[in-house]
């Protein structure tokens, strides 16, 4: 299985907050896996997390649907939990289901990921961050 964080697809924007794009381009990324032969694989997935008015629009299930036509894959829709100290929210559940809906109506298969370890400050990064702050938990 390959799983690729796909959480900004606007080449500009994944630039400015990923600077990884520079030398590796979603756009060649994703050119390569489709020549790939995934035959003996069992899926191609890629993770998508949801940031509150950041990458949650139509506009960005769009841009999805365009860049991964022609890719046998999964998305996994992530909510972002809030860290301290990072100005970002979590897309609300009803954002999330309508742009699951919009990608699985235009043929990209797609799931909500459950949430869990928010409530005990567990979820994903939040560990890490803490520690690298010195949070107390």
């Amino acid at each position: 299985m390959i799983v690729i964080w796909l959480s900004v697809c606007i080449p500009v924007q994944r630039r400015e907050l990923m600077p990884a794009e520079r030398a590796y381009s979603m756009t060649e990324m994703l050119d390569l896996l489709r020549d790939y032969d995934f035959s003996k694989q069992r899926r191609l997935s890629f993770e998508y997390i949801m940031f509150k008015g950041v990458n949650d629009s139509l506009m960005y299930a769009k841009e999805l649907v365009k860049l991964l036509r022609g890719l046998d894959c999964r998305i996994n829709l992530i909510r972002f939990h809030a860290i301290p100290n990072v100005d970002l929210e979590g897309s609300d559940m009803e954002t999330m289901t309508a742009f699951r809906d919009y990608l699985t109506e235009h043929g990209v298969f797609t799931t909500i990921r459950a949430s869990r370890g928010e409530d005990i400050f567990a979820a994903c990064g939040m560990l890490s961050t803490a520690k690298q702050q010195h949070v107390k938990l």
